[in-house]
């Protein structure tokens, strides 16, 4: 079969102390009964002797067979994962460039999300044999960028159900593509490219834009399809690349004028797109080389990012080179509808690590979508080692809570529910409690602090109760603020529940 041919570490960062956030006074937050994050300051007002904690996946060991392949999409199809990568045909005797005939795009299958299998599909001929599990061949340049998604669109056409944009303009010398190309299946395994041309036409005064994985979604938040491409920042910062002579170093380089950035787009049909509008989230002369945007499976109106950043010049320890860099991940999210990324952490998620093969250069991407693989746990999986990174569920980032308590409180809310159910994690001397306040901070009757019973150990889903247990639907509809009292805890999301009984 073709495959590809080609420590954990805690982040402690933004620690507050007794802070908050402006505008806490303004409109209150409806967040209904959606699940929600700590990824971002959104809900959070005030938090004294606390801190957010970005928490970096742990690597697992390699599988017998690991899933490895540039610009790698893992889609979770009820109990199936579906993976689509990048290959080279090993008969292509051609002049190799982004684009070049001799790419491919090739298919594998997983029903634990950790061993893989590459299945015979015999679509087509390849290196002098059909036996092999290419999805996609000779039709260059959509194999260097075939980037896939699982339409969940009410009513879509079940021979759309899976979509994919792919196209490479920026080398419109040797391949005449024009802009993105749409791409449908019925079944994730035979694809056919739409004729109606170019659904995201290349406009040349967008710099070599394209020039990745270009990913889109269907967003059920925005009721929308939803596009975030590569394109080019200015540079900003006073650390520029290596300088060289030769314009197409400098371009490798870096773009002594440029950074690689990213920019969002809409459709109602994914055939008609809007305008452009540039995200920029880079920091001064840093370099985003994807972006990795896709809704959060299990809170679907936030978007989680995660880039590889590209350091030009630098490779290895005590090493440059103008035309090469050095490349790790980094965490970002953004909500439905919004045109910025939130980095509440500039520091990398995922290290290049202690193997030396990880520092060469562009060495370190992960593929497309972070996907349950257990109901406690959740994998990243990296493209080029081939190695799959494990979180708990919801566990990117928590408030955390030391030896000394603390506190966080909400801006002021509206829920739908009768149960507050939170995922968490504590010591054993640890623990958490909630009170709820109106929105002018007066706690409400059966609701305060000396009423609220511990919440102790470590749950995924666990629904915080009261003394006499009171009925928390009173308050449905109703601004409220959340204060939570912590001591070395965890506190990973909250969510309201609409059930019939609350469990005790």
């Amino acid at each position: 079969m073709i495959k590809s041919f080609h420590c954990l570490i805690l982040f402690a960062g933004c620690c507050f102390c007794a802070t908050t956030v402006d505008g806490a006074e303004s409109k209150p937050v409806d967040i209904g009964s959606r699940l929600e994050l700590f990824g971002d300051r959104h809900l959070i007002d005030r938090l004294d002797g606390l801190e957010l904690r970005l928490h970096a996946p742990q690597q697992q060991p390699l599988p017998k067979s690991p899933l490895t392949g540039s610009y790698l999409t893992v889609i979770k199809d009820g109990n199936l994962y579906r993976a689509y990568y990048r290959g080279t045909d090993a008969s292509y005797q051609g002049r190799t460039y982004s684009g070049h005939p001799g790419e491919i795009t090739c298919y594998a299958e997983s029903r634990d999300g950790h061993e893989w299998t590459f299945p015979r599909l015999r679509l087509f001929e390849v290196n002098g044999t059909r036996e092999n599990n290419v999805i996609l061949a000779g039709q260059p340049p959509f194999s260097h960028n075939f980037s896939p998604f699982l339409d969940t669109r009410p009513g879509v056409d079940k021979n759309e159900r899976f979509k994919a944009l792919a196209g490479h303009p920026g080398y419109e010398r040797r391949v005449k593509a024009g802009g993105l190309h749409a791409f449908v299946s019925a079944d994730g395994i035979h694809w056919k490219k739409r004729d109606d041309g170019d659904v995201i036409p290349y406009d040349k005064s967008w710099s070599h834009a394209f020039d990745s994985q270009n990913v889109s979604f269907w967003s059920e938040a925005e009721g929308q399809y939803v596009c975030y491409f590569r394109s080019w920042a200015p540079y900003r910062g006073d650390r520029r690349p290596a300088s060289t002579k030769d314009d197409q170093q400098n371009r490798e380089a870096g773009r002594a004028s440029e950074l690689r950035s990213i920019s969002r787009m809409t459709s109602p049909d994914f055939r008609r797109w809007s305008a452009p509008v540039a995200m920029n989230p880079n920091l001064p002369a840093e370099h985003l080389y994807t972006s990795q945007t896709h809704p959060y499976f299990r809170a679907t109106h936030i978007y989680v990012a995660l880039p590889t950043r590209y350091t030009a010049g630098r490779v290895g320890a005590g090493k440059t080179h103008s035309m090469l860099g050095a490349t790790d991940i980094l965490f970002m999210t953004s909500r439905a509808g919004t045109t910025t990324f939130d980095r509440l952490f500039t520091e990398a998620f995922i290290r290049p690590g202690l193997e030396s093969e990880r520092w060469e250069s562009r060495a370190n991407y992960v593929g497309l979508n972070v996907v349950p693989t257990s109901p406690t746990e959740m994998s990243v999986y990296h493209s080029k080692s081939g190695h799959r990174y494990v979180l708990r569920t919801d566990g990117f980032v928590s408030v955390r809570a030391g030896a000394r308590e603390g506190e966080l409180l909400t801006r002021p809310l509206v829920f739908r529910g009768n149960e507050l159910v939170l995922n968490y994690s504590t010591s054993a001397g640890g623990s958490v409690r909630v009170e709820i306040q109106d929105a002018g901070g007066k706690p409400h009757a059966g609701f305060r602090l000396d009423e609220s019973l511990e919440s102790v150990g470590d749950k995924i889903e666990q629904a915080v109760q009261w003394k006499d247990a009171p009925n928390l639907g009173a308050l449905d509809g109703k601004p409220v603020r959340l204060r939570f009292v912590m001591k070395e805890a965890d506190l990973y999301s909250l969510q309201f529940h609409n059930r019939a009984s609350s469990k005790p």
